[in-house]
């Protein structure tokens, strides 16, 4: 089995790779940018004419919420372009692709968690090149996963993890939302996640949510961080209703989990549980 990995760099990437260790038996290819440019369709193409892949793995994205406002090109060039590049080169040769999506696809306005039927409305730039890229799979891609996840973050690279207990090192006031409720997902987890839709070799493609189970506010979060890292005082924590961002940010995100669990019978830990596992190492 050769797998390969997109992305290489970011967050996600790292983590497939510390995971990857676990899979012997797996060949894995991890490319960054530098490797694999794939909004580059030359570059996807000679790769392809030079390596057979059963797998593909694609983490590569623009993921900056905020600057995708004014970026769109940018955005929408990594994000759906460089998914339907994949795709098409994944479909030719008979590779399966895992494109990793995300909860901002969704408008925030259900209370309850969101199912894999349920419509679509980005309400961002960046959840619309997430989306478009999702549409682009379908289209030029037969055998797909579409992985939606949700909050992503670990010890690598810029997330809300690693920037609340930066801030708080440094002594800065936090004030932090609770006007937008989803789950933290651990990096490592959607990791495991994916490597175990690839050991199941199944043909029940299409698109499933994958995320740590339960669900805070970015203020829950900020303090379960402050509170599980012994040596960062919480004092200077301040709740806040509203927070101005530049980018609309939908008020509730959480995901429906069950059809990935019944699926393929595996379930992510609650993300409290997760957090305080990342923490520990």
């Amino acid at each position: 089995m050769k797998i390969l990995i997109t992305g290489a760099n970011g967050q996600l990437g790292k983590c497939i790779k510390d995971v990857s260790i676990n899979y012997p038996e797996y060949d894995f290819l991890f490319t960054g940018k530098e490797e694999l440019d794939i909004t580059s369709e030359d570059s996807i193409s000679n790769l392809f004419s030079t390596q057979r892949f059963d797998y593909c793995i694609n983490a590569a994205a623009y993921t900056h919420v905020e600057k995708a406002e004014t970026n769109k090109k940018q955005a929408f060039l990594v994000n759906a372009k460089g998914a339907k590049y994949l795709a098409k080169q994944c479909n030719n040769n008979n590779t399966v692709l895992l494109q990793i999506s995300t909860d901002y696809v969704f408008d925030g306005k259900k209370r309850t968690p969101y199912t894999e039927e349920d419509q679509t409305n980005p309400i961002n730039v960046y959840g619309a090149s997430k989306l478009e890229g999702e549409r682009l799979v379908k289209e030029f891609s037969e055998k797909y996963y579409i992985v939606r996840t949700s909050w992503l973050y670990s010890n690598y690279g810029h997330n809300f993890y690693n920037s609340i207990t930066r801030f708080a090192k440094e002594g800065r006031d936090l004030k932090i939302t609770t006007e937008q409720t989803g789950t933290p997902t651990n990096a490592l987890d959607l990791s495991k996640a994916i490597l175990k839709i690839i050991s199941f070799n199944s043909n029940n493609f299409g698109v499933y949510h994958v995320s740590n189970t339960g669900k805070s506010t970015w203020y829950d979060f900020a303090k379960a961080i402050l509170k599980n890292t012994e040596q960062i005082s919480t004092s200077k924590l301040v709740k806040v209703n509203y927070f101005s961002t530049f980018a609309a940010r939908p008020n509730f995100s959480v995901l429906n989990t069950e059809k990935f669990t019944n699926e393929f019978g595996f379930l992510l830990p609650p993300w409290k549980k997760s957090l305080k596992k990342i923490i520990s190492k």
